[in-house]
């Protein structure tokens, strides 16, 4: 029960975190549960030469690694990756279309995990009001958008450090519940060992009645 609600509280943290679409730049990020012999897919249109990644992490379950495709419009496989933790994959697409990406854990047959996903699209905009500039920006604008580029890349770097905290947690999460268990297995084991001496020793000097015929 203890294991159950250290994993749904797990889950709740991240999706909490990392839950929301990114506007800005048109791509998507969330989290997401990908259950023992299940397959997700994502779906997102991209226009041609708009530069693009991909970038993923298994964050909780099995061995953290799951089965990543991501396919063009054409149905040309441009990126595959085969019991992979984490990675990413920059690319430009070469049409414009929907573009798939497929998240596999079918060759597990008992462990959920905790997927990752970052899909980004195209350059980040600058903010509001100094995009339609004519002119050369004045110092004060340059400096708010050197700022707003700073916070992205700061919330980037926090996003990625909680992912690698969450995952180093579950980890020792399970490590101390092995480490308990087998603590627990050797405790009857140590127990049992001297109490079997005690009992063979106790019959084997014990005095038997003679038979006593009727």
């Amino acid at each position: 029960m203890k294991r159950r609600m250290d994993y749904w509280s797990t889950w709740m943290l991240i999706v909490s975190m990392l839950f929301h679409t990114i506007l800005l730049t048109g791509g998507v990020e969330l989290s997401f549960e990908l259950s023992d012999n299940a397959k997700e897919c994502f779906y997102q249109e991209i226009e041609k030469n708009v530069s693009s990644t991909l970038e993923f992490q298994v964050v909780t379950g099995g061995q953290y690694d799951v089965d990543v495709t991501l396919e063009a419009p054409n149905k040309e496989i441009i990126y595959k990756q085969v019991k992979t933790q984490f990675d990413s994959h920059p690319f430009i697409p070469t049409m414009s279309g929907v573009y798939k990406v497929c998240f596999s854990n079918e060759f597990s047959t008992f462990s959920h995990k905790l997927v990752y996903m970052d899909f980004q699209v195209g350059n980040e905009l600058p903010l509001p009001g100094l995009g339609e500039h004519v002119t050369v920006m004045t110092q004060m604008e340059s400096s708010a958008q050197v700022i707003h580029e700073n916070l992205n890349n700061i919330l980037d770097y926090q996003t990625h450090h909680r992912l690698r905290e969450a995952q180093g947690r579950k980890r020792a999460e399970d490590l101390n519940e092995r480490v308990l268990w087998w603590s627990m297995m050797e405790t009857v084991a140590i127990l049992s060992i001297p109490i079997g001496q005690v009992y063979f020793l106790k019959n084997l000097f014990t005095d038997r009645k003679p038979y006593q015929r009727l």
